[in-house]
Order: structure tokens, then sequence, then C-alpha cells
């Protein structure tokens, strides 16, 4: 066996399509579903991308690489979706962005699919702006929780935030040490209104999460939350079984 190290540009197998999301006003909302290609997927991660005004996608690098890797490594299935008016690689979906507001029809869309598909263990997987989307909008959905990647905590309210006390979910965010909007000593008081919230401080890291250490420490959180029988992931593979690289 040649084992190589997994890197930036690592797609393991997987089962994956690509299909359309429709909102609840009519959207019709660009998506991509990746599977486990051999087993049933033990977990489901549903991603919440970062800002589109400033160039965020459902192809956003931790995002693309979580599908890239989690399907095989760990039985997860990772969908992923462009909300109203953001484009990627992938294509655009309908609508216009609406600063956060008209997005919880898109996250409600995303969840009545993987809910009527009876995928397991579902979670949100939030980046940046797509943490206010899970924070404002997942508390009352069918969801087992929310992991928040460099909240920033622009859009979402205490009151809104205090509504989590009151439903049985996990919250739990990653709060890079270098953040640009929320470092983790601004993140604990921020959010002290949650009784269940977890942090997770990352040292180093930066909002972007830019380099291969850090989107391994994300997707071993990732994993040691949703999947811990797969965790710690590990960082090399059989050279044989990537499929690009």
């Amino acid at each position: 066996m040649s084992l190589e190290r997994i890197s930036s540009n690592t797609v393991l197998p997987s089962m994956r399509s690509e299909f359309t999301l429709k909102t609840a006003d009519g959207q019709t909302l660009v998506a991509e579903l990746a599977l486990p290609a051999h087993s049933e997927p033990v977990a489901t991660l549903i991603c919440l991308h970062p800002l589109p005004t400033h160039g965020g996608f459902m192809d956003s690098h931790v995002l693309r690489k979580a599908a890239n890797r989690l399907p095989y490594l760990a039985n997860i299935a990772v969908l992923r979706f462009n909300t109203r008016g953001t484009e990627s690689p992938q294509g655009k979906s309908s609508g216009d962005f609406d600063e956060g507001h008209l997005e919880r029809l898109d996250l409600e869309a995303a969840v009545d699919f993987a809910v009527g598909k009876k995928m397991p263990n579902r979670w949100l997987l939030g980046w940046s702006f797509g943490t206010e989307l899970a924070l404002k909008y997942g508390w009352n959905q069918d969801v087992t929780g929310a992991i928040l990647l460099s909240p920033p905590l622009h859009r979402t309210s205490q009151a809104e935030l205090e509504r989590w006390n009151h439903v049985d979910k996990r919250v739990v965010a990653l709060i890079p040490e270098f953040d640009s909007y929320l470092t983790p000593q601004q993140a604990a008081p921020a959010f002290a209104i949650m009784s269940k919230y977890e942090q997770i401080d990352v040292a180093d890291a930066k909002h972007l999460w830019v380099g291969e250490p850090y989107v391994h420490r994300v997707l071993d959180e990732v994993v040691r939350l949703v999947s811990p029988n797969a965790y710690p992931l590990p960082t090399q593979i059989d050279s044989h079984i990537v499929v690009r690289d």
C-alpha cells in the first residue's frame, strides 16, 4: 500500500448527485448531496455557506473539502447548496440575496429535503454568514444541533440565541484565535446567554481557516461530534483510493 498525505485537492470516493431544492416562496436552489459510496451514512451535514456578497458559496473551501472527504472517511452525508441569488461553479440559485431574512426559507428547504430522505443524525454546519442562518432559524428545525465555524454574530440577536435554551439541541462553535470578527475572548461572553453552548478555541487559526492544518482540525472536530467512531481522521490515505489529487 502506497500512502500519500491528504491535501487541499484530495477527493475520495463518494456517490454525488446534483439537484435543486424548492423553497416555500418558489425559489430554486442549486444543491449537491455527497453520500458514502459503500455504506449507509451515520450522520448528515447540512452546510450553510459564508456571505455570498463577499465570495461565499456552496463550494467555499472548507465545505467543499468536507464533501470531498467525509463520506469516505467518516460515513457522513454532506448536503451543500447555494442560498438564493448565490452563484458558484455548480450554478446559480434563483432569487436575490436578502441579508439573512428570506434565507430562512432556504435553510428550511434543505432541512425538509434531508428529513424527507430520512437522512440520519442531521446537523447544521454553518460558516461565518452561515452560522447566522443556523442560529437564527435552526432552533426549531428537525436537526440534532448546529456546528458553527467562525460565527461573527452580526445578524443574530441575544433573544434569538436564548431560544436555543428551550430545545434539546447542541450548539458547538469553533472559534479561531485570530478571528477578524469574534475572538475566543469575545465569543464566550457573547454566547453566555446560551446554557448549552460549547466553545472550541483553535490556536493560530483565522476566520477563513486557510491552510490544511486548520481544515483538518475543523473536519476532525466535526467528525468527533457527529461520527465519533471515525475520530480522529487520518492525515494520509492509500493513493489507490484517491479519485483526484
